[in-house]
């Protein structure tokens, strides 16, 4: 930044999901009443989730960088902004909210999250990139901020009807969920965390998270942080409809319910559960015996061979309200 340069700041959304005009106008106002520049205003296409226009922003020298649209936007945006040092506001907006819920932002008080960019905190978090190996060979380098999958759960979102999505939000993953349980089978593969020895397994699916809180208050990875440089990874292995009765009992129940109280987590440590198993590290790569569909924060993204999923301590800063 020059010197005696006015800051500047610049809206990265998705007009799709949000109403731009007004969220243009706020923007607008808070930049002027902190003293700052007017901001850039840049739009999302079916072309280009964010990565085009984030990149367009910062060839200006902002300041600055709100987005606001949804899961699929801010994963595009944070990528772009990632390892920059310019500090990243997240307007909640669209179904999901992911991110937006696991740093406790305030989901209906857009004015507040917009002012932080101006007079708000910065926190450094983690983020999470993804090497994914199509069937093909040809390697592409992604990011997420919530969360990678590779197996049901990416044929889950691959099966979610969007104008479900538009209407009901998140609960339409329920619905894909029901599409693709009927016809869901384990693969083999093998995984390698932190460099250390090969491990063969039979899995549903593989996560790899930044975060571990989903929509409902949904406990997916309890243990998870934003902030502490680790990928927490979770591995559902239900053998048979009893086996599908235990991930529910894991996930909504243990790590949902029960461990919101003391008594409660004792009774989560004594009990283990053979249908969801977790592992912690910096990084992990995984390999399939057959090509199996892949998501990042949500979004599917065809099917892949291998991924390498690794966590970028620190790798970006957020604003948040005081």
């Amino acid at each position: 930044m020059g010197e005696g340069r006015a800051k500047r700041a610049a809206l990265v959304y998705n007009p799709v999901k949000v109403d731009g005009a007004s969220l243009r106008q706020k923007v607008l106002q808070f930049s002027r009443l902190a003293g700052w520049a007017d901001p850039i205003f840049e739009e999302t296409t079916v072309d280009d989730l964010g990565q085009d226009a984030t990149h367009r922003a910062l060839a200006e020298g902002v300041d600055a960088v709100l987005v606001a649209g949804g899961d699929g936007t801010v994963r595009a945006v944070s990528a772009t902004v990632m390892s920059t040092g310019i500090p990243l506001t997240i307007v909640p907006s669209g179904t999901g909210n992911v991110l937006a819920r696991n740093l406790k932002l305030p989901l209906t008080d857009p004015d507040a999250v917009i002012a932080a960019t101006f007079s708000g905190e910065h926190r450094a978090i983690d983020i999470g990139t993804a090497r994914i190996t199509r069937p093909d060979g040809a390697v592409e380098d992604e990011a997420f901020v919530v969360m990678a999958g590779i197996g049901l759960d990416a044929a889950m979102i691959a099966n979610t009807r969007s104008h479900w999505k538009k209407k009901i939000g998140w609960i339409a993953y329920i619905d894909g969920a029901a599409r693709a349980l009927p016809n869901a089978e384990p693969f083999r593969a093998v995984y390698q965390l932190d460099s250390r020895r090969l491990h063969a397994v039979k899995v549903h699916s593989m996560l790899f998270t930044n975060c571990g809180t989903l929509p409902a208050g949904i406990e997916l990875v309890p243990d998870a942080a934003i902030d502490d440089g680790l990928l927490d990874v979770a591995l559902f292995q239900p053998t048979g409809w009893f086996g599908w009765v235990g991930v529910w009992r894991k996930v909504w129940w243990d790590n949902t319910v029960l461990r919101r109280t003391r008594a409660g987590r004792r009774i989560v440590q004594r009990r283990k559960s053979t249908s969801v198993h977790y592992l912690r590290g910096a990084a992990i790569e995984t390999a399939p015996v057959s090509p199996q569909p892949v998501e990042l924060d949500g979004d599917e993204f065809g099917e892949a061979v291998r991924i390498l999923c690794r966590i970028v301590p620190e790798g970006l800063i957020v604003a948040l309200p005081r």
